[in-house]
C-alpha cells in the first residue's frame, strides 16, 4: 500500500526523516557497546526535503517495474515479492548493487535537498557517565538522543511555510507522535526566542513505513551513504548525492569550533575532510 496522497491540509513543505546507526551506548551488562560488532559508531539523522514527493513516487515505482521485468533479476532472492525487499520498497543496505546504482541515478532526477545532524556515540557516552556524577537516578534511553536530534535538525526549519507535512520511519510498535510533536514545537520556540521569528505553519505528523511512501526510501538513501562515509569511510556514494545535500552537522567534531562542523555545497564532507575528523587532526 502506497500513501502519497495529501488531502485534508494545504501542504507547502514535505519532510522525510530517517536514521542511520543506532542510538545504543550500552549492552545489557551495562557495558560500552560502541564500536562493538552491531553496535554503530556514530548516530544520524536525516531529513529531505522533497519538492514533489508524487513525481518521485512515479520516478522510483517506474525503475521497480523496470528491475522487475530485468530476467538479470529474475532469480535474485531480494527481488522476490515474499521476501519483503527490493520488491516490495528499496532499501539500500538490502538493495544489490547494480539497483542502488540506478537508485541513486533516479533520485538526483528529482528536486530535493537533504540535512542531516552526526552524533559521535562516544561523544554521547562521555556526556551520560557526566550526568550520571551529577544525578546517580539517570539512565540513558535511546529515545533521549533521537528525540535531541529532532529539535537540533529541525530548529531553523519550521517558520517560512504555510504548512509541514513531516513523516518520520516508524521505530518499533510504540506510537511516539506526540512525543516527536513536541520536540518540533519545542525546536519552534526556540528557534522563535532566539530570532523574534514566529512559525505560524501547520505541522502534520506522520509515522509510517518505507513501503507506505517513497520519501523513505529516498532518505533512506541519502543516510546510508553518509554512514558508509563515516563508518567505513567510503567516500563514493556521498560524492554520488552530494548536489541535493545542504548541510551535513558534526555535532561532536569541535577540534577547531566548539559547536561543531558544518558542511556545505561550498564546504563539502570529502574523503579528505572525514580522515582528519577520525584521525584527529
Amino acid at each position: 500500500m502506497t500513501n502519497e496522497g495529501y488531502q485534508g491540509v494545504s501542504v507547502r513543505r514535505h519532510y522525510f526523516v530517517d536514521e542511520a546507526g543506532d542510538a545504543t551506548l550500552f549492552n545489557r551488562r551495562k557495558k560500552v557497546a560502541v564500536g562493538k560488532e552491531g553496535c554503530s559508531s556514530f548516530f544520524i539523522l536525516g531529513l529531505l526535503d522533497v519538492e514533489d514527493p508524487e513525481g518521485l513516487a512515479a520516478g522510483l515505482r517506474r525503475l521497480r517495474e523496470k528491475l522487475m521485468a530485468d530476467p538479470y533479476f529474475r532469480n535474485v532472492p531480494s527481488m522476490q515479492p515474499e521476501d519483503g525487499k527490493t520488491a516490495v520498497a528499496f532499501h539500500a543496505k538490502d538493495d544489490l548493487p547494480e539497483v542502488r546504482r540506478e537508485v541513486f541515478r533516479v533520485l538526483m532526477e528529482h528536486p530535493m535537498k537533504f540535512f542531516a545532524v552526526v552524533r559521535d556515540k562516544r561523544a554521547v557516552i562521555s556526556y551520560v557517565h557526566q550526568r550520571n556524577e551529577r544525578d546517580a537516578s539517570y539512565r540513558y534511553h535511546p529515545n533521549e538522543l533521537y528525540d535531541y536530534l529532532v529539535r537540533r535538525l529541525f530548529q531553523d526549519r519550521l517558520h517560512k511555510d504555510d504548512g509541514y507535512r513531516i513523516v518520520f520511519a516508524k521505530r518499533g510498535a510504540l506510537d511516539r507522535t506526540a512525543a516527536l510533536r513536541e520536540g518540533l514545537e519545542g525546536a519552534r520556540r526556540n528557534f522563535e526566542k532566539k530570532h523574534g521569528v514566529v512559525g505560524m505553519g501547520r505541522i502534520e505528523v506522520l509515522l509510517m513505513t518505507p513501503r507506505q511512501t517513497a520519501g523513505l526510501q529516498a532518505v533512506d538513501y541519502f543516510l546510508w551513504a553518509l554512514q558508509r562515509l563515516y563508518e567505513r569511510g567510503e567516500v563514493r556514494f556521498i560524492q554520488t548525492v552530494w548536489p541535493a545535500v545542504r548541510l551535513v552537522r558534526d555535532v561532536d567534531d569541535t577540534r577547531e569550533r566548539p559547536y561543531g562542523e558544518y558542511y556545505t555545497q561550498d564546504r563539502p564532507l570529502d574523503g579528505a575532510a572525514i580522515k582528519k575528523r577520525m584521525s584527529g587532526i
